[in-house]
């Protein structure tokens, strides 16, 4: 399996409802220094209603500045549709949706 087929698995395990971040996808993929790579990965995700690229955000809780499949809105539109919800200044509170408090 190659870097970016070990990062697709690893998305793929984020359920419906949370998030992770960059560096989670990259440590639980076998590399925790991987962060960039994962959004390598991410932008070219071959498979978009099957690996949920969207449930990725930054250390932040930030959704990418450069979604790959129709812009940062539309992530965020994603999201919320699946019950994330966003603090005033757009951030997800990581201590409530993220896939490792759950």
């Amino acid at each position: 399996m190659n870097t970016f087929e070990k990062i697709y698995e690893v998305v793929k395990t984020i359920p419906k409802g949370s998030v992770a971040t960059y560096g989670w996808v990259a440590d639980r993929a076998g590399n925790p220094r991987w962060s960039r790579v994962v959004g390598y990965a991410l932008h070219v995700n071959p498979e978009p209603g099957i690996i949920p690229c969207h449930r990725v955000l930054t250390r932040k809780g930030e959704t990418a500045p450069a979604f790959a499949f129709g812009g940062e809105d539309v992530q965020r539109k994603l999201l919320e549709a699946e019950g994330i919800e966003f603090r005033p200044d757009g951030t997800v509170d990581l201590e409530r949706f993220a896939v490792w408090n759950r």
